[in-house]
């Protein structure tokens, strides 16, 4: 490039020689002598057109070009290179088109740069790089430079770029014009590189045989090439259609060559394309070229598809970490706070904004410490320093507990992540430290109470093995305690027992609801042994909700003995309750015949048929008629009494009017009084209505009372009746005002034969009490002495007759 060189000082000339030139005019036109200044003003120029005309044939000599950019030409900012000005060979500059695109421009300023701009180039350095980056910084740094241009079809040009004062002066030389191959060691070396690759069949072949998309754009932004998947991929039918088309990918491809060209680096986007009519996800690599771009697209939507689904999965994850209760925190590699739960902010109450920040683990812990938050540490730096030597060592899962100056007890959990780094799992055992304390205390107050307990206890898991026992229970069995060490299996107690108790199908049962873990098998059952000792046991097995068995046995030999005795009273009480029954009966039958015989006399005396009667003979009739009708009523109540007794006294259940049976037993009452000057009321509400009960057993109820109520009132006093409906229930009351009840005595007022005078049997108030219970209901008594005594039943509207006795009375408050 020497000869380059030499002809800077030329250009320089004639740079001086036309501003010499105008200096010249100016002075010949303020000169004095202005024919003589024309004269010298045309043979100066006369000489500046033969220095010019000189300067013109030494630049046409050159075998190449010389492009000049004066200062205001060269736009840094503009993609587009400005055309310069062409001096030099016009052979030259034929040669030169040759490496351009006629479709690009007319002019050959403008063909020239855009063709040469972006062909492959080497610096002396053997650095690439192309025409256009080394122009740009010719023109704003002022940077010289020398490269080898590689054209088609194995040809060279030099290009060598300077500055002229405020000028871009570029000498382009075609090498293979100038025969300087041999003479160049940089134009051999790439000579060397184009004999390597002069034929590129093999390259093509292997390209237009790839399952991706390839294609080459020129300098200029013109599709020159494309394999045939790039062409199904366009719907092109062939690669003349798309060239003569110029079928892009798509239109950022476009956008994406031209970056490539003005960057001269290689581009590398991923973005979705319409292929086939799917939406695929193409990675699309553009690369500079020797005259243009190179580009590859790659389907990527399986790896697209893959990458959204780990996010999402990752957002899953996270997600799922911030509903965990424990606090979750995950480094990097690089010691980095990637990621934290809700939790973990909360358990260390840390401002959001310091977490987000991605502090580094040390940064953290010394944060912690500053607040108080970590365990108390004489050497914190040896204690910090340990806690990060868990990202160059760890193997498995490390764990340790934190007790924090607040009394909190963390459980510290480090493991290594997967993605690199450490997971930190911080877990509140606090509260679990203490339900732990709780319960061992619990356990050994229930040993302790166990210990206590005379039934024999034992425990076994469903593994079958010893749990727990007391003493008890080694004591009732006869075991040493070396057996019952160690949580020994329910076999080896077993076998230990069978001394005492032969019956192996029955351990047999006891084992299967201990180790059987079906619903069917984990019930609670019972059961009896008899031992060879002549003692007996009862057992009970009961599963426990922890999954554990609980067998207890109790020693019930005296119990059985004392059941034995008990029994055998029993029967015999039966026995006499039944004779005692049978004799009632034939008691009360032996009695009314000759009752009713007197009665029946009594009655036909009175009925004067015989003849009259006097006075006394009438009284002494009347006492006896009396009497026995008496007597005849108290029969009819034992008889009543033994058959509720005996359990065969059965309900007429029918509708029972209240209202007219009280009215009529007030009637009755009224009649038996007249002597006594007692008055009779009754007070029965309105809304009383009908009643499900036996009526003749409600008139025996209302009758013996208001006979009891008359019995113990005093001439002038009153005996109410009233009934009244609460709800469901029919409560009827008899009030007198008497001498009353002592208390002591008023819980056995009902009972059988008991009678508080000796008028009576004592059976009216029992067989109300029995009547009553046989409806359903129940009977109460209010009484003080003095005071008067109130008898309430409360019957149901509706009887349901009741089995048995009832239930116990019911005193009123």
């Amino acid at each position: 490039m020497q000869l380059a060189a030499e002809q800077v000082p030329l250009i320089i000339a004639a740079g001086a020689l036309a501003l010499g030139l105008a200096f010249i005019l100016w002075a010949l036109r303020t000169s004095d002598g202005a024919r003589g200044a024309a004269k010298r003003y045309k043979d100066k120029a006369g000489e500046s057109e033969s220095a010019l005309a000189e300067i013109k044939s030494v630049l046409g000599a050159h075998p190449g070009v010389i492009l000049v950019w004066q200062g205001d030409d060269f736009d840094v900012e503009q993609d587009d290179i400005a055309p310069p000005d062409i001096h030099g060979s016009p052979v030259a500059l034929a040669s030169l088109l040759r490496f351009t695109d006629d479709a690009v421009s007319i002019d050959p300023a403008i063909r020239i740069i855009e063709g040469l701009a972006d062909l492959e180039a080497r610096d002396a350095s053997g650095i690439d790089t192309t025409l256009r980056i080394r122009l740009r910084e010719l023109a704003t740094e002022g940077q010289p430079f020398s490269l080898t241009l590689i054209g088609q079809n194995g040809r060279f040009l030099e290009a060598d770029g300077r500055t002229a004062g405020a000028r871009v002066v570029v000498w382009i030389t075609d090498s293979t014009i100038k025969g300087l191959e041999e003479s160049s060691a940089r134009g051999r070396l790439e000579e060397a590189r184009q004999v390597i690759a002069r034929d590129p069949t093999a390259f093509l072949d292997m390209l237009g045989k790839a399952p991706f998309p390839a294609w080459r754009i020129s300098g200029v932004g013109r599709l020159q090439w494309a394999n045939p998947a790039y062409i199904e991929a366009v719907e092109g039918g062939n690669l003349d259609r798309v060239l003569e088309r110029q079928v892009m990918l798509d239109e950022k491809a476009v956008e994406q060559v031209r970056k490539t060209l003005s960057e001269g680096k290689e581009i590398d986007e991923t973005r979705h394309i319409g292929i086939k009519g799917e939406r695929r996800a193409m990675r699309i690599l553009s690369f500079p070229l020797s005259g243009g771009v190179g580009a590859m697209a790659f389907d990527v939507t399986l790896q697209e598809k893959a990458r959204d689904d780990l996010d999402k999965h990752v957002k899953a994850h996270d997600e799922t970490l911030n509903h965990v209760a424990d606090a979750v925190a995950i480094f990097s590699s690089d010691r980095k706070l990637t990621f934290h739960n809700r939790a973990f902010a909360k358990m260390w109450e840390m401002d959001e904004g310091f977490l987000l920040d991605m502090p580094s683990h040390g940064q953290l812990l010394d944060r912690l410490r500053e607040r108080r938050k970590l365990p108390a540490r004489t050497d914190y730096a040896a204690w910090r320093a340990d806690e990060l030597s868990y990202y160059l060592d760890i193997s498995g899962i490390e764990e340790d507990e934190w007790h924090l100056p607040d009394n909190r007890t963390l459980k510290v959990t480090r493991q290594r992540h997967p993605m690199g780094g450490l997971l930190l799992l911080f877990k509140d055992i606090t509260s679990e430290l203490e339900l732990r304390t709780s319960y061992n205390a619990m356990i050994k107050t229930q040993g302790k109470t166990l210990d206590s307990l005379h039934e024999a206890v034992v425990v076994f898991g469903t593994d079958g093995r010893l749990k727990l026992s007391n003493e008890a229970f080694a004591e009732l069995w006869a075991l040493e305690s070396d057996i019952l060490k160690d949580e020994p299996d329910y076999d080896v107690i077993i076998d230990a027992c069978i001394p005492l108790f032969h019956e192996q199908n029955v351990w047999d049962q006891i084992k299967g609801h201990i180790t059987d873990p079906s619903s069917t098998a984990r019930q609670m059952t019972t059961g009896e042994m008899k031992r060879a000792d002549g003692s007996i046991l009862t057992y009970v097995t009961k599963p426990l909700p922890d999954g554990n068995t609980l067998i207890a046995f109790a020693n019930v030999t005296a119990q059985r003995s004392v059941e034995g005795a008990l029994r055998e009273r029993a029967e015999a009480f039966q026995t006499a309750d039944r004779l005692k029954t049978e004799f009632v009966k034939n008691v009360s039958y032996q009695l009314r015949s000759p009752l009713q015989t007197i009665s029946g006399y009594a009655e036909f005396l009175q009925m004067e048929q015989t003849g009259d009667l006097s006075e006394g003979q009438r009284d002494k009739v009347g006492a006896i008629f009396e009497a026995s009708q008496h007597l005849n009523d108290l029969i009819g109540n034992i008889m009543d009494l033994a058959m509720i007794e005996a359990g065969r006294l059965d309900l007429d259940v029918s509708e029972v009017d209240l209202d007219a049976l009280i009215k009529e037993t007030v009637e009755i009452g009224i009649a038996s009084a007249a002597d006594t000057e007692v008055q009779v009321v009754a007070d029965v509400a309105k809304d009383i209505g009908l009643i499900h009960a036996d009526e003749k057993r409600i008139r025996q109820v209302l009758f013996n009372l208001m006979s009891n109520a008359l019995r113990f009132s005093e001439a002038g006093s009153e005996v109410t009746i009233s009934a009244e409906r609460l709800g469901d229930t029919a409560k009827l009351t008899v009030k007198d005002n008497g001498r009353g009840i002592p208390a002591e005595d008023q819980a056995t007022r009902f009972d059988s034969f008991t009678s508080s005078d000796q008028r009576g049997a004592g059976l009216g108030l029992s067989l109300v009490k029995h009547f009553v219970q046989l409806h359903g209901g129940n009977v109460g008594i209010k009484s003080a002495p003095g005071e008067g005594t109130e008898v309430v039943c409360w019957i149901p509207v509706d009887a349901r007759p009741a089995g048995g006795a009832g239930e116990p009375d019911r005193l009123a408050a």
